[in-house]
């Protein structure tokens, strides 16, 4: 049997999220952004939310003004300017209003000068989370300050208004919105997107399949990555003992003995066929041998070099000092140099490769173990490229 509409309110509200700012991000304008956010604010509302509209963007599109549908709108403020006349969020208004929650489209848009104190939107919804007000807002991938200027370089289009990153990050929930690159054109095509004149510039500028394609993989990037975030976090503050693999994560033990930088370049090619992060980790005893300072260094470069995350762990077992860090970071594969230990020396103490096999094993932790090799000319041989 199913629930009745009052146990179905009663567990909405349940679960309803307690954050103040939500962002709608899109890879492109017409992936459904603003419909998102105002079919949200309106099942608000009719949970007996005091939801209004700051400001909200239809663009003609008649399918999103039907979304508006009987929320609150906050009259516009209108400014002269140029010559010119133009309509922009009355930041004063809202804030004199003071709803529960208000809808605010298009973050990272700049206001029109003498519009009001802030030259930014994102500027006018800090002032309202400041004053107590929840927002859900809209953003574009490619007006992100860390993404912009690999867009303006994929489509050749200057992207001008920006939003710095930290803004987006400090949102509670960031909600993907996706759409197909195919979908879009169709949707382009059909008029749901652009006015018909403006149809075929469009997809054969920035709405080519090839940009449409590479901004969807940003947005989904950035996204998997906040999520992976919050997720470490999570796993971080519980404490969790098991690896969670939703990701690959490559961590390499680094040490001054010879040959580290090739093990150190062989993980690196594994993390990059994976699509992984990875982290190069040095653990660090009682009694650090003078004699391994400038191979560390050394190694120390190339994990930079290849894009790796140096550490330093302080731990008198090497073995478990190792597999600890790999259980707090959630690493999923641990790489190894081969011991270069003697077979008496592993009978009597035992090698740090067998212990970390052992170790790894209990944790669940898949491990590599590779040969180390040294150029001949580290060797003392004549270097063939010399």
């Amino acid at each position: 049997m199913g629930r009745s509409w009052s146990e179905r309110d009663e567990a909405d509200e349940a679960v309803r999220p307690a954050g103040r700012f939500r962002i709608y991000l899109g890879a492109v304008a017409g992936v459904g952004k603003t419909w998102a956010m105002l079919d949200e604010g309106w099942r608000r509302h009719e949970r007996g939310r005091d939801v209004v509209v700051g400001f909200v963007e239809t663009h003609g599109r008649a399918h999103t003004a039907e979304q508006l549908r009987d929320l609150e709108v906050i009259p516009r403020r209108k400014v002269e300017y140029r010559g010119a006349s133009f309509e922009e969020m009355d930041l004063e208004a809202v804030l004199a209003r003071k709803p529960e929650i208000v809808l605010i489209d298009e973050l990272a848009h700049t206001n029109v000068p003498g519009s009001g104190r802030n030259a930014k939107r994102f500027q006018d919804v800090l002032e309202c989370l400041e004053a107590g007000i929840a927002v859900i807002s809209t953003v574009n991938v490619q007006h992100l300050e860390s993404i912009a200027d690999a867009v303006e370089t994929i489509t050749g289009v200057a992207i001008r208004e920006r939003v710095p990153d930290w803004v987006v990050r400090s949102a509670d929930q960031l909600e993907l919105v996706d759409s197909s690159p195919e979908q879009l054109r169709r949707r382009m095509l059909h008029g749901n997107i652009y006015p018909a004149e403006k149809v075929p510039a469009a997809l054969s500028g920035f709405f080519r399949q090839e940009n449409l394609t590479a901004l969807r993989e940003l947005a989904l990037r950035y996204v998997a990555d906040e999520t992976e975030d919050q997720l470490l976090a999570f796993l971080a503050s519980h404490h969790t003992p098991e690896v969670w693999e939703t990701t690959e994560r490559i961590m390499v033990a680094v040490t001054g003995a010879p040959g580290s930088g090739g093990v150190l370049r062989r993980a690196a090619r594994i993390a990059a066929r994976l699509k992984a992060d990875l982290h190069a980790v040095h653990v660090t005893g009682d009694a650090e041998r003078a004699d391994e300072a400038k191979p560390l260094a050394e190694a120390r470069q190339v994990a930079l070099d290849v894009g790796a995350h140096w550490h330093t762990v302080g731990a008198d077992d090497p073995a478990r000092g190792l597999v600890s860090f790999a259980r707090e970071h959630q690493v999923t594969q641990i790489v190894l140099g081969s011991s270069r230990r003697s077979r008496i020396q592993e009978l009597t103490s035992g090698s740090v490769v067998s212990r970390v096999l052992r170790f790894a094993g209990e944790a669940g932790i898949d491990v590599h173990v590779i040969a180390r090799r040294e150029h001949p000319h580290r060797r003392g041989e004549p270097d063939p490229d010399a």
